[in-house]
């Protein structure tokens, strides 16, 4: 089957012939229908993460944000037939472990990043597999959209999860989202769709723009003092009640923090990149004067999808919406190059493979 493959890290990546996947006893393997092209890609491509025990090897297939049809089905799937149109978390539980036990599968103790390790190899390919598919499988209505579905990818699902799970955010509520790529601009979405005032932070008025159309009421331009700017869109300039770090750079962090109201939460999304290497310094005392919270959100669990699932139905949230443009397979490695421009305003997603 054809698969775009990793080289190196900077490397120009190629499409190549490579074996199809096999279908392990409690898993099974997907024929392809769309893959979201993600900046957590480029991070890989780049050779970072090395920090946190994650670094791309050559041989590797990146894509962890597929839909697909079911083609196999292993002898202990119970779930999931033939023929099923699914997708599924980008970080694999097994299902076993206490956390998993407890619901919170996407923070399993032996969690598999899909596309960034050797043995679960990723959806930028005509096949991909998934393990331990009765606990990562999420079915779909045989209706529904794949470009849609790619949409949600990591970025909607983990901006998602960590607004509705992570932080405690409610109508009326002051939201500040730095950096408008896809997942920021999936926060917008989801934020205002839960009746929160959303401001919208971005150097560039197209990301500024799109954050509009996607329910931002106010938006900031990055090269002011982004706190103070933020700040005096809100009631009597005290800032937000939830603030969110799209991106994962040392500035997009701290002014997000800077632009939190007494009580207020940061929900760190972004992922830092070799300059920072997963190291930020941070405004301690005004955290503690404040008493402030910095929470973090990775992913989102399987069972999680049934609620953004129900609000698509409802027309609540249109991960599509967010779909910038469609790709083939051959596009896939300029795409993710060009992500270290920070010109993408939204998700391409990988429809011909």
């Amino acid at each position: 089957m054809r698969a775009v493959v990793f080289e190196g890290a900077g490397e120009p990546m190629e499409i190549r012939e490579v074996d199809r996947p096999t279908c392990d006893p409690d898993g099974i393997v997907v024929e392809t229908e769309a893959c979201g092209v993600c900046r957590s890609d480029w991070h890989a491509w780049r050779g970072d993460w090395s920090w946190i025990g994650v670094e791309a090897t050559p041989g590797l297939i990146f894509g962890h944000e597929p839909v697909g049809t079911v083609r196999e089905v292993g002898e202990n799937v119970t779930s999931v037939s033939e023929g099923d149109l699914v997708t599924s978390p980008f970080n694999l539980a097994d299902g076993s472990c206490s956390l998993c036990q407890r619901g919170k599968q996407n923070v399993c103790e032996r969690s598999v990043p899909m596309g960034f390790v050797e043995w679960s190899k990723g959806a930028f390919a005509e096949e991909y597999a998934v393990s331990a598919a009765d606990t990562n499988v999420v079915t779909l209505p045989d209706d529904a959209d794949p470009v849609d579905v790619a949409g949600l990818g990591c970025r909607f699902a983990t901006a998602f999860h960590g607004i509705t799970e992570r932080v405690d955010l409610g109508p009326g509520d002051w939201v500040a989202v730095h950096g408008c790529g896809g997942v920021g601009l999936s926060a917008v979405h989801i934020a205002d769709a839960l009746g929160a005032n959303v401001i919208a932070v971005d150097p560039k008025e197209a990301a500024l723009s799109r954050a509009r159309d996607l329910g931002a009421i106010h938006t900031v331009d990055a090269v002011d003092d982004v706190p103070r700017a933020v700040k005096r869109h809100t009631h009597r300039n005290r800032g937000v009640d939830v603030s969110v770090d799209a991106l994962g750079i040392a500035a997009t962090c701290r002014n997000s923090v800077r632009s939190l109201a007494t009580h207020g939460q940061h929900l760190q999304i972004g992922l830092t990149t070799s300059e920072e290497r997963g190291e930020v310094s941070l405004p301690v005392d005004e955290i503690v004067f404040g008493e402030q919270e910095f929470l973090g959100s990775y992913g989102m669990p399987a069972h999680e999808y049934d609620e953004i699932l129900r609000m698509m139905d409802a027309g609540t949230i249109s991960p599509g919406e967010i779909v910038s443009e469609t790709i083939t397979l051959e596009e896939v490695p300029d795409t993710i190059a060009a992500m270290g421009e920070y010109d993408t305003v939204g998700i391409p997603v990988c429809t011909e493979f």
